[in-house]
Parts: structure tokens; C-alpha cells; sequence
């Protein structure tokens, strides 16, 4: 398998590429990436527009609400016993990235998707601000010590990638160091694929309107007022900076060794089936296979 969007089935693998941001840049054209000089010189070779990408889409979609809530749970079973084989086999290691605006439903997959596997060799990580230690160090280096150790699946809520959305949005990194960050985190990405991690990113995209709906009903609940914060707000109000934000990192960091997925996300239900489905997709295509048994336990028998 070369990345993560090689697949035999020329149906998946077209509706696949659809909800990409365009073909990846390639080594050459990595090369010194991020680098404002670069940029000025017309030589970034890509750019991506969210609003090419209907977030209320449904490519994955049977068609039925019912039919897509019961093809994810039985993908959500095979997802837990492809998972046990790849803790056994132990040749790869997988980070799924889940990145998105506030409320564009990181949470939601991580339980529809990843709920059904075995806490054994499944994590979540959920990223917030960096603390006063975290701070202390390059951006990355928390980042480095959370990703899978052999064998294990680990799933970021949120990511690295909020270290080129909130700093570049708020004004606190120059456009330099902003692009910098471009080519420290292809790098850093490139690393952990030569070193046997699978790289997944998905991008959860929604409108402002199912933002406003999703905000709008934490209020609504007190059950869930606890999820909601005046951050989000301000945030919001920020909505076309951050989206323009969103486009630069697709454009700069969609790489042929750590590729972006835009997921249509105003369905929840359809965001669940199209994540379920491609991971899926990628773990069946290792070819995982278990490890030889000891030979000496061939005739044993357990009295």
C-alpha cells in the first residue's frame, strides 16, 4: 500500500478523490514549502476553496437515513475485528486526525465510529490549549508524544493543525512563520510515515448554518450547556477567517504521504458511514494477517 488512498475499488476510490483537495503536491514541490518567497514567486501550486465542497453532501449515502445508521453499525463491528488484528500483527501503526470548526462533530465520530473498538489498542486524544510545559517547547514536540506506538490506533480530536488555525488567525505568528509551520509539519508527517504510521486526516466540514443550529441547541439543553463556551462565539464570529485559514493548510499540507479528506459533515449520519467506510477501506488493504504461533504449542494440550 503507498498512502493511505490506494484502493481496489474503483467506485470507492472515484467518490474517494472526489472529496480531496485536488491531486497532492509531491516531493519536488515540497521541497520549500511554506517558504514565503516561494509563495510570492507563483510557485505554490495549488489552491483549494471550501465552498467547492457542498457540506451538506451525502456521496456515501444509501439514500436512507435508517439504511446508513445500520450500515455504520455493522462497519463499527468490523472496525473492532479489524482492529484486534491490527494490534496483533503490529507492523503498522494508524493516526486518525479529526479536524474542524466547533461543533462540526469530532466527538460524535470518535463515538459512532470508534466506540465499538477495544480500549486495548484504541486512543483518543483530545487536544486543548497548550500549557505552561507545552509552551515551554517547539509546538510539535507534545504532539510527537501521542502519536501510536506499534499496533495501535490513536485518534486526534483536534490536532497539530490548530497550531496553523488559531495563532495565523488571531494575529499571533507572522505570515512567515505561518507558512513555516507548513513545511515543519509536512516534515514532521513525512517522518512518521517512513517510520511505519498510516496518517489519516479528515477535515469535518460544515456550514455556518449547521454551526449556528448545532450552538443553538447546546443552549437550548441544559444537558448540554456544558459544552458550550463563550469561545465559541468569538470564535463565530470569526467564521470567514478561520474557513480561508482551513483552505491554506488543505492546499499546503495535502501530501501524497499524509492526504486530506474533506468529509461533508452537515449529516451526521452520512459524516459517520463515509469516516466508517474509508478507514475501513485502509485497514482491509494492509493485508493484516496474525503472527505465527509458537510451534512447540502445536500438540500442547491444556489439562
Amino acid at each position: 500500500m503507498n498512502h493511505p488512498f490506494d484502493s481496489n475499488n474503483k467506485d470507492l476510490a472515484e467518490r474517494w478523490s472526489q472529496w480531496q483537495p485536488d491531486a497532492p503536491l509531491h516531493n519536488d514541490d515540497m521541497q520549500a514549502n511554506g517558504l514565503p518567497e516561494r509563495r510570492k514567486a507563483g510557485k505554490h501550486r495549488r489552491t483549494v476553496s471550501l465552498s467547492d465542497f457542498d457540506p451538506s453532501a451525502k456521496p456515501f449515502s444509501l439514500g436512507d437515513k435508517l439504511k446508513d445508521k445500520a450500515v455504520t453499525e455493522l462497519i463499527a463491528q468490523e472496525l473492532d475485528t479489524l482492529q484486534n488484528l491490527f494490534y496483533a500483527d503490529k507492523r503498522y501503526k494508524l493516526l486518525v486526525i479529526l479536524q474542524g470548526t466547533d461543533t462540526s462533530g469530532k466527538d460524535g465520530t470518535i463515538r459512532g465510529v470508534f466506540g465499538r473498538m477495544s480500549p486495548l489498542g484504541v486512543h483518543a486524544v483530545g487536544w486543548t490549549a497548550p500549557n505552561e510545559e507545552e509552551r515551554a517547547h517547539d509546538y510539535l514536540w507534545r504532539i510527537h508524544q501521542k502519536v501510536p506506538k506499534a499496533g495501535e490506533i490513536t485518534v486526534f480530536n483536534r490536532s497539530h493543525y490548530e497550531d496553523v488555525l488559531v495563532p495565523a488567525v488571531n494575529g499571533w505568528i507572522t505570515k512567515e512563520q505561518h507558512h513555516q509551520r507548513f513545511g515543519h509539519i509536512n516534515d514532521f508527517e513525512r517522518m512518521l510515515t517512513h517510520t511505519g504510521t498510516i496518517v489519516l486526516k479528515f477535515m469535518l466540514h460544515i456550514s455556518a448554518e449547521e454551526q449556528r443550529e448545532r450552538l443553538q441547541e447546546r443552549l437550548d439543553d441544559p444537558a448540554k450547556h456544558w459544552k458550550f463556551s463563550m469561545s465559541d462565539i468569538e470564535a463565530r464570529k470569526q467564521w470567514s477567517e478561520y474557513q480561508k485559514a482551513y483552505e491554506m493548510l488543505l492546499a499546503a499540507t495535502h501530501t501524497p504521504w499524509a492526504p486530506w479528506t474533506i468529509v461533508p459533515a452537515n449529516s451526521k449520519t452520512h459524516r459517520n458511514l463515509m469516516i466508517a467506510t474509508l478507514v475501513r477501506e485502509v485497514l482491509k488493504g494492509l493485508q493484516l494477517r496474525y503472527p505465527a504461533g509458537d510451534s512447540a504449542l502445536k500438540h500442547f494440550t491444556v489439562e
